[in-house]
């Protein structure tokens, strides 16, 4: 262990070499090896985590009682089995992970693990508002399987929340983490873009791996792969709707809530950034942008969960106090999909 410690550029913590130390790993339904625990670590010495590809931000299935419902999930993730992703994110904001219990959302990321193949990269959401708070919810999330966590910005203070304040939030977080680091900016739900600045200089931590980024501004994702080019950091597209613009600038995939719905033909749309074939990209990407805009902007997780009731997945109820669709919402919902040539 003390050979390892000399080889990393920021020290060990010391509960990789103590369970005990860490009250939530004991209890929860897991065990957690050292083996493990330093996977993440050791990553950052020999070889940075490769997130290409596509990932659906999976949504979290409800019964009629609220509760979550495993084998609902389950069925979901089966029928995901045959498109081509790179993997899944598990309690992202499309999974309701707000509105879950900590012990909930631990759990279904482990369950989660268990339904799909150790070759799909599991990416699971640990954002907490506080730093030591997000720091345990990384390690419990790592130990239920998680490869990689994606940790929002913290923004109920978004007035404090200065560069200097998110520098060091994530570099502590980073700094703990058994597993690499995904920051993840989703102004639309917290009001507040990670600053390009900040992105720069975490880009240079050893565990921090990439960038979701959900903006939409697709000058500020260029600037970002533009500034962070020497630092082998990716960045993800965080919506379909501007997957083609972000390949276009060096995006190296995407966590797109459409993949819930429309899974082949995004990745479809990655297909073709890759092979160069920006005609046809071009063309689906048109097809896709008023349905991604539905079940995102404009309706959100109902509509995302009304949606993939119609391509036979389970969509099921949201979590109070998320509303469902009205009637009126609904018809302007299917209307978005038809009039593109989904359904």
């Amino acid at each position: 262990m003390a050979m390892l410690a000399l080889r990393l550029p920021f020290p060990v913590p010391c509960w990789i070499t103590s369970r005990a130390r860490f009250p939530m790993l004991r209890g929860s339904g897991w065990s957690a090896s050292p083996k493990r625990l330093l996977r993440g670590l050791s990553s950052t010495t020999d070889q940075r985590l490769d997130i290409k590809g596509i990932f659906p931000p999976i949504t979290t299935p409800f019964n009629t009682k609220e509760e979550v419902d495993f084998a609902k999930l389950e069925g979901n993730l089966q029928k995901y089995s045959s498109i081509p992703f790179r993997g899944f994110v598990v309690q992202g904001s499309n999974g309701e992970y707000p509105y879950l219990t900590r012990e909930e959302r631990i759990e279904v990321v482990h369950r989660v693990r268990q339904a799909v193949p150790k070759n799909k990269l599991l990416m699971a959401g640990s954002g907490c508002e506080s730093t030591q708070a997000t720091i345990e919810m990384t390690v419990s999330m790592a130990g239920a399987g998680a490869d990689a966590v994606l940790v929002v910005t913290p923004c109920y203070y978004r007035g404090n929340m200065t560069s200097a304040a998110l520098i060091h939030h994530y570099t502590k977080v980073a700094d703990s983490s058994p597993v690499p680091v995904i920051l993840y900016s989703v102004p639309g739900n917290t009001a507040l873009d990670l600053p390009v600045d900040a992105i720069v200089v975490l880009s240079q931590h050893p565990n921090i791996v990439g960038l979701k980024d959900s903006g939409g501004d697709i000058t500020r994702v260029g600037l970002i792969i533009h500034k962070t080019r020497n630092q082998d950091f990716q960045v993800l597209s965080g919506s379909a709707g501007f997957l083609l613009a972000g390949y276009s600038v060096g995006a190296v995939g995407g966590v797109c809530a459409l993949g819930n719905i429309l899974g082949t033909q995004v990745c479809e749309l990655e297909r073709l950034c890759l092979a160069g074939q920006w005609e046809a990209a071009k063309e689906l990407q048109y097809r896709l942008i008023e349905p991604n805009t539905a079940i995102t902007r404009k309706f959100g997780i109902p509509g995302l969960k009304q949606a993939m009731e119609w391509f036979g997945y389970y969509g099921g109820p949201c979590r109070p106090p998320l509303l469902p669709l009205t009637e009126s919402q609904v018809k302007e919902l299917h209307r978005d999909f038809t009039a593109n040539g989904w359904l």
